[in-house]
């Protein structure tokens, strides 16, 4: 196992690094060793920064400007050992961003990069004697309890997840038939549900049931492989850019979101405007979550 801190990737928004203590820290994570489909999500985190000069800095539905709080882009954590080894790599890099008083955001990467940051926020939080949400977008369950030998393969994040924390699954349409058995169903809103629906009073369901600081993990594949084939495990039958966007606003609007990812991105060089869509939303998710905090 081997880690490197030599790769440069670019800037997010291309901005210039803060002078100060940043509001946030991006924190690239190439890592892409147990997908079982399509390779390439190692990938994805230079691909989303690279789209992300092209985003506006003004985020038009909150009339704010993120940058303006300060973004720092952090080293590329790159790994080359299993992915137990990972979550406890990626586990002290966030950790060093929350205790340097910033927002963590990483970007994957396959999902399986989650479970360190999701750890070392549980970690945080439980030292406030509070304890953690995670809330999940995403197609797939990612709930087996272990998965091509390991209990920390990307199909295992949220099996990993429920062992520190109380979770909530948004957009999912493909499960293995153990997940089904193990699932609490109350706590899963599934994507057909959610697309069948007539208003849109899940949203306040899902985020009923989680506590008050909540790290949100979005899976891209969570979106209809219409608009977003980029990705290793792409389902058809997804969630829209709209809606997503909504669930976001409500959710940091009534939750203190203390950290997110943005995984699986995986380029194709026919699909460029998947590799905005991915800037986009880090952009949008973060410019909802500060907009909350300054109410």
């Amino acid at each position: 196992m081997t880690e490197h801190n030599e790769v440069v990737l670019p800037a997010f928004l291309g901005v210039d690094p803060p002078t100060g203590v940043p509001a946030a820290v991006i924190v690239p994570v190439p890592y892409d060793r147990t997908s079982t489909w399509r390779k390439g999500a190692d990938r994805g985190p230079a691909a989303l920064l690279e789209a992300s000069a092209e985003v506006e800095r003004f985020d038009l539905e909150t009339l704010s400007e993120p940058y303006r709080s300060g973004i720092l882009t952090g080293s590329p954590v790159l790994h080359d050992g299993d992915p137990e080894s990972l979550a406890d790599v990626v586990e002290r890099v966030v950790t060093a961003v929350i205790d340097g008083g910033s927002m963590p955001i990483l970007l994957g990467g396959e999902h399986s990069v989650s479970i360190g940051a999701i750890r070392s926020a549980a970690t945080a939080v439980r030292s406030r004697n509070a304890r953690l949400g995670v809330v999940q977008i995403d197609a797939h369950g990612d709930t087996r309890e272990a998965y091509h030998g390991s209990p920390f393969n990307h199909a295992c994040v949220m099996a990993r997840a429920r062992e520190v924390a109380d979770i909530v699954q948004v957009g999912i349409r493909a499960i293995d038939r153990s997940e089904h058995h193990t699932m609490d169903h109350g706590r899963v809103f599934p994507a057909h549900e959610i697309l069948e629906a007539t208003d849109d009073g899940w949203m306040d369901r899902a985020i009923d049931l989680v506590p008050e600081d909540v790290y949100l993990t979005i899976d891209l594949d969570a979106f209809d492989s219409g608009i977003m084939p980029a990705t290793g495990t792409p389902e058809p039958g997804g969630l829209d850019w709209r809606t997503v966007n909504a669930f976001v606003g409500r959710l940091a609007a009534r939750r203190n979101v203390i950290g997110f990812d943005v995984v699986e991105l995986l380029p194709h060089p026919a699909h460029w405007a998947c590799d905005f869509l991915a800037a986009k939303l880090v952009h949008r998710v973060l410019a909802e979550i500060l907009a909350a905090r300054e109410i």
